[in-house]
């Protein structure tokens, strides 16, 4: 496989150097892409880089996943309004730990393979450099002149950030070229890729190569995905969509997969998955006769999904969805743990109930007028009910006075409540 054609069909490649391509056919190439640890999960923002390793791991080539430990505690200005906090060494170590975790689903970093993925972390040699050493060695090579010309700098001193450039920031980007030279020397790595964001940054540590010592290396951006609409990509109105469990459940990451458009369903089905070419084109032809059927959509989540997660991860979370959008099962919604289960339900109206008077018994018309306002009368309760139209956990209610007990609670806790076939209400026992 051709690394750069892969990326080129893909939509993935942005900016390359000359002599790039070359390289990459000449030799197994060792390439390194910096992660930033300002939190201890990967979002997928993150992924499209990662999606880039994976793709030149499969090539044949050595990918280097670099956790910008020493980086991190500064901030990159780079498509940045403000400074970020500044983390310290215990918070960075354990955001390291969490990242390589994550990592390891996408990569290779167990095999005896001679392109097995490596893990480096510039805190390692960064931390003791003094600043003297640095302003001495690495300083005197790159002119302030040629830093201050970066478009990222410029944004910020031509009035886009309220607090202007501090010191701090600006060396940022010979922080990161150092890293470039540092891994030249000692791992032989010629190639840095990222972000399109990032070009500023990586042409910087090429030029301190070559500065230093003559060496040539390369650079390849991807570009910076967004949506269709132009919004941005990864931000949902709960915030960033993560590749932790903790922060955003399977079944949530699901659904926004499931969600996008068929316009953004055709560019990402190749950035983030590893389908081939062929299979894609037919998956884009199949969606085109029937886009009603969403199997790109179907396809695209799925795929990501097992990738980031596990397959029963995926299977949880499409039977959850067929539980929320009128399939299902009783048995179904019984295996949900609390967390898919409030988050399949999240947004329908909750109500309050009392615990003691469910091991007492309640009237199923009592609790869904009296106790929690399903209804606005017994009356329609009982019509509805007798009329086939009201569930209980996904089962029919076999009477409008059936006795409901503490018994039928789900996870000793809830109550679901279907009222028609769209509108849901979730009892909760306190």
């Amino acid at each position: 496989m051709n690394f750069v054609e892969e990326l080129r069909w893909r939509g993935m490649l942005h900016t390359m150097m000359p002599g790039t391509e070359e390289l990459l056919a000449k030799e197994m190439v060792t390439a390194y892409l910096g992660i930033d640890p300002t939190a201890d999960s990967l979002h997928i923002g993150h992924l499209c880089g990662v999606m880039m390793l994976r793709h030149l791991q499969r090539c044949g080539h050595k990918p280097l996943a670099l956790i910008g430990g020493a980086t991190g505690m500064i901030g990159d200005p780079s498509g940045k309004s403000q400074e970020r906090n500044l983390l310290n060494e215990e918070t960075l170590r354990h955001n390291v730990e969490c990242i390589k975790k994550q990592l390891s689903k996408f990569l290779d970093f167990e095999s005896d393979a001679e392109n097995k993925a490596e893990l480096v972390n510039n805190y390692d040699w960064m931390k003791d450099f003094t600043f003297l050493d640095f302003a001495r060695e690495i300083g005197k090579h790159i002119t302030v002149n040629y830093m201050m010309a970066k478009e990222s700098v410029q944004k910020r001193l031509n009035g886009e950030a309220r607090d202007g450039l501090s010191f701090t920031e600006f060396t940022y980007q010979l922080l990161q070229g150092y890293d470039f030279l540092y891994l030249y020397e000692n791992k032989n790595c010629k190639l840095q890729l990222g972000g399109s964001d990032q070009w500023g940054n990586i042409t910087t540590g090429s030029e301190l190569v070559r500065r230093t010592n003559g060496g040539e290396v390369f650079a390849l951006t991807c570009p910076l995905i967004t949506k269709a609409d132009g919004g941005k990509f990864g931000k949902t109105e709960s915030g960033n969509v993560w590749l932790d469990p903790r922060y955003t459940s399977p079944y949530k990451f699901y659904q926004f997969w499931l969600n996008v458009s068929d316009e953004d369903a055709a560019r990402y089905i190749k950035i983030f998955t590893s389908i081939g070419k062929e299979e894609i084109e037919a998956l884009i032809a199949e969606h085109a006769e029937a886009p009603h059927m969403r199997v790109l959509q179907k396809r695209l989540a799925k795929e990501v999904t097992i990738m980031v997660h596990s397959e029963a991860d995926y299977n949880a979370a499409v039977e959850a969805s067929a539980i929320l959008f009128g399939g299902g099962t009783s048995d179904a919604l019984k295996k949900l743990d609390e967390a898919t289960l409030l988050s399949v339900f999240e947004g329908v109206p909750q109500f309050e109930i009392s615990r003691q008077a469910l091991e007492e018994g309640v009237k199923a018309v009592e609790l869904f007028t009296d106790h929690a306002a399903v209804f606005p009368s017994k009356g329609e309760m009982r019509k509805m009910a007798q009329g086939g139209g009201v569930s209980l956990n996904k089962e029919k209610l076999a009477a409008f006075d059936q006795v409901i007990t503490a018994a039928d609670l789900l996870d000793n806790k809830y109550l679901l409540v279907q009222k028609g076939k769209k509108n849901y209400f979730l009892l909760i026992a306190k």
